[in-house]
């Protein structure tokens, strides 16, 4: 049986190459029909309990999180202070519970595999719950979903109406089915137990084409020219006092160069000035002067420090200088860089619990869209661009998303890449123009299919110009959300239960044999 352990660690990083910057998108279905398979009811298999299910669940986690969340350690030692020795505990850790999470929901799967549709019901439903899982707890860290590598495949269709959620429902499904097969789980190719699960998982991926054609937004004949800049500003020299004046200088000649070209909106990334607002009062007047008088808008990523309750707080924020002042707060931060759980405890413990911008606040609910260059903008800061749902709700009001960000942080790892692909995902789902700001890359516009339009190299100082248009409308996901896709799942699982009453006709001797061993 150590076999099967090495199988699923195997099948775990499988997964990874199905993600930006590999793309092989036929790793996904390969990992989860593997996984699958290790599972999976039917002959020549092994007969699992709820424990060996769960351990090969966790093998499988730390194959997948131990491959395509490697940019943790270059996170951890380059930018957070830490010895490689410290960065390697800490990334095992990370890897470790991240495993751990991904895990837990199969722990139950060894209960419905006394009947090849339950099986697959059950497997696909807590595919689900386990990326949904992951979405929350711990205030979440929703990377690597299986549906990210089928942007450009015929399960794209699907995204928005189920999302990128849906999307490895789906995918899980199918690829369950495969491995019943492959297991040779139906004695009887004519029963109707095998025959409607085939057919159900073949069709998912033609119908997925067929929706992929149905455009559920629509553009409103209004366009805006926007230039982008990527200052590609290093990470280590950003916060220092004394390359402020570079900082400022590249920003300032590069948005002088975007008008001259006649653009009518310039975007900076998140904190693209290494300085608090209010702390600046000169240089903020001077950026609302300028604008106003060369008559373009001006958005970019500031830290906005505020007095509440009496006390000094800080906000990683999108601020609009132009025609008219609007300020946007992030709501969901990322934990240790712009936050420390249990603060009290940890903080000054080690150097990575001390990094300079770990002292942020979330704004508050119910902000409403930027309006800059004549559309209304669906502000999104960094992490929060990896959060379906709250880029779907945010998006109902705003005929654009933008996404501000400081990739540096990744460095030269997967990381910027697996979450610019993160980015295109959302685009599809809500059916809009995205637009990506950031410092080192990847700063991109994206159309509402999710294919990247324009696109600058990475760790490149340079400029992007192109033409946004208005949407306006929502996708099913905007309407029904994830919670539609939980109640889903809910009645699969339900499904599944009571099928494992009733052993499937031409089934029956390999069940039987399997549960009375």
């Amino acid at each position: 049986m150590f076999l099967y352990p090495l199988a699923a660690l195997i099948a775990g990083g499988l997964l990874t190459l199905s993600f930006a910057p590999f793309d092989y998108w036929w790793c996904s279905p390969l990992s989860l029909g593997l996984f699958a398979w290790l599972l999976a009811p039917g002959r020549n298999a092994a007969v699992l309990s709820g424990r060996r299910c769960f351990g090969l669940a966790l093998c499988y986690g730390l194959g997948l999180f131990g491959s395509g969340g490697s940019w943790v350690y270059v996170s951890i030692t380059d930018f957070g202070n830490s010895s490689p020795l410290l960065g390697v505990i800490l990334t095992g850790g990370f890897v470790g519970i991240m495993a751990v999470l991904f895990a837990l929901p199969f722990a139950v799967l060894a209960r419905f595999r006394a009947h090849p549709a339950s099986f697959a019901l059950a497997f696909a439903a807590l595919w689900f719950v386990s990326e949904w899982f992951r979405t929350w707890i711990f205030t979440g860290f929703p990377w690597l979903f299986a549906g990210y590598g089928h942007i450009h495949t015929w399960l794209a269709g699907w995204a928005p109406i189920l999302s990128v959620y849906g999307i490895g429902l789906l995918l899980a499904f199918s690829t369950a089915v495969c491995a019943l097969c492959a297991r040779r789980a139906f004695d009887s190719w004519k029963s109707s137990s095998a025959l409607s699960l085939v057919l159900a998982a073949v069709l998912l991926w033609p119908a997925g084409l067929l929706l992929g054609n149905i455009e559920w937004t629509r553009a409103d004949a209004r366009s805006v020219r926007v230039g982008l800049v990527q200052a590609n500003i290093p990470q280590e020299k950003k916060w220092l006092p004394e390359f402020r004046g570079e900082t400022i200088k590249r920003y300032q000649s590069a948005t002088e160069e975007l008008h001259r070209q006649g653009v009518d909106l310039v975007i900076w990334p998140e904190a693209a000035l290494p300085l608090l607002y209010h702390h600046s009062p000169n240089l903020m007047q001077a950026l609302q002067d300028n604008t106003e008088s060369i008559g373009i808008d001006l958005i970019t990523g500031i830290l906005y420090d505020t007095e509440q309750d009496y006390r000094r707080v800080v906000h990683n924020s999108a601020a609009v200088f132009g025609r008219e002042q609007q300020l946007y707060h992030k709501r969901h931060l990322v934990p240790f860089g712009e936050y420390v759980p249990l603060e009290d405890w940890i903080r000054g413990t080690i150097e990575f619990f001390n990094l300079p911008t770990s002292f942020i606040r979330p704004g508050p609910e119910g902000q409403p869209p930027l309006e800059a260059g004549s559309l209304s903008w669906a502000p999104l800061i960094c992490y929060e661009i990896v959060y379906p749902q709250l880029v779907a709700k945010s998006s109902g009001e705003a005929q654009v998303l933008l996404t501000l960000s400081n990739d540096a942080w990744f460095g030269r790892s997967i990381g910027p890449l697996q979450h610019m692909q993160m980015a295109q995902m959302r685009a599809l789902e809500t059916g809009r123009y995205l637009v990506r700001s950031t410092n080192t890359g990847v700063t991109a516009i994206v159309a509402p299919n999710g294919h990247i339009i324009e696109q600058l190299p990475q760790f490149e100082q340079a400029t992007l110009i192109g033409k946004v248009e208005s949407r306006s409308g929502f996708t099913p996901f905007m309407v029904i959300g994830v919670w539609a896709l939980v109640a889903l799942a809910a009645l699969m699982l339900a499904a599944a239960a009571l099928l494992q009453r009733r052993p499937a006709r031409g089934t029956e001797t390999v069940f039987a044999r399997e549960i009375a061993d």
